[in-house]
């Protein structure tokens, strides 16, 4: 007689999460945990990278190094507090889309009074970061909380909600660079306009695993509007961020040759284009989450100018 094989429990985890540390809390626990996606990570990142780059290119990573370490707390709880919201707001779709149906508050494991106590939670911890920062920069992060809260609404009304995450998700570096220098500075708002262009092409391509899901709900996306010219429209985005940036660099640093300090980031925005061809939903979500390096690289070359 053959061995019986028990399937594993069901973890309620969404398809693009990544084992972490997370999978030994208890259940009711992880619930909580992934709520905050604190099982997906690259998001934190791509939060987190804006708010570096805006600091090292203001010179901040001289004057207050240990912004950096703020940054990176308020990164998680913001995000966190942030993906609550967006999960309240779209319950009723999320619980349509396959990737999604599972999330805490969709799938009712927490309801939705619960989640929002928790948002004020991760607010709070968002609130001491804060406290942290210059007035000026105090009142460029409360700015943040209306397209912030915003956001759920943008796919029902437009075709580029990946634009609006864009302008919430660079709002780092805003914050970053006006913790320690005036906010006037062009290059601050090129470094921002970059920003978005950036999050404009790596959102198309998640965008691109619930392509048909979306269609089916009525979810409407970047990845839908460009249809078959998805890959080219990544490229023009990208293609656009580092012309930002660029300016940026050769604004801050006076010298054309500060750009050269993109190349990195330009090769590795070069290769998600290159390795688009392939539009499947593993391929979309290997290459999306690779923007963790393209944000690191980016900060990078921004803290090669600042520091110089």
């Amino acid at each position: 007689m053959g061995h019986v094989v028990t399937p594993p429990a069901p973890t309620n985890a969404t398809p693009d999460a990544v084992k972490s540390w997370i999978d030994l809390l208890p259940a009711g626990a992880q619930a909580y945990a992934r709520l905050a996606r604190l099982d997906r990570p690259a998001g934190t990142w791509l939060l987190f990278w804006p708010c570096i780059a805006g600091l090292a290119l203001a010179g901040g990573l001289q004057r207050a190094p240990w912004l950096v370490l703020w940054f990176g707390l308020g990164s998680i709880a913001m995000r966190g507090a942030g993906c609550v919201w967006n999960d309240i707001v779209d319950r009723d779709l999320d619980a349509q889309v396959e990737r999604t149906r599972d999330r805490p508050v969709a799938s009712r494991r927490i309801s939705v009074k619960a989640a929002l106590a928790f948002a004020v939670a991760l607010s709070l911890i968002g609130l001491v970061v804060l406290l942290q920062l210059r007035g000026l920069a105090q009142i460029v992060a409360l700015a943040s909380l209306i397209p912030v809260a915003a956001y759920p609404f943008m796919k029902r009304i437009t075709w580029w909600p990946q634009a609006w995450l864009g302008l919430t998700f660079n709002w780092g570096a805003l914050v970053g660079w006006t913790a320690v220098a005036p906010v006037e500075a062009p290059a601050m708002w090129l470094l921002w306009a970059g920003g978005l262009a950036w999050t404009l092409g790596y959102d198309t391509i998640y965008a691109l695993q619930d392509i048909e899901d979306d269609a089916l709900a009525g979810i409407k996306s970047s990845a839908r509007a460009l249809g078959p010219k998805a890959r080219a429209g990544v490229a023009g985005f990208y293609a656009l961020a580092l012309a930002l940036w660029a300016a940026a660099l050769w604004i801050v640093a006076d010298q054309a040759l500060a750009v050269l300090a993109l190349l990195p980031l330009a090769v590795q925005l070069g290769w998600q284009v290159v390795k688009l061809a392939d539009t499947t939903p593993a391929t979309a979500l290997r290459l999306f989450r690779s923007n963790r390096l393209a944000g690191a690289l980016w900060a990078a070359a921004c803290a090669s100018v600042g520091l110089a």
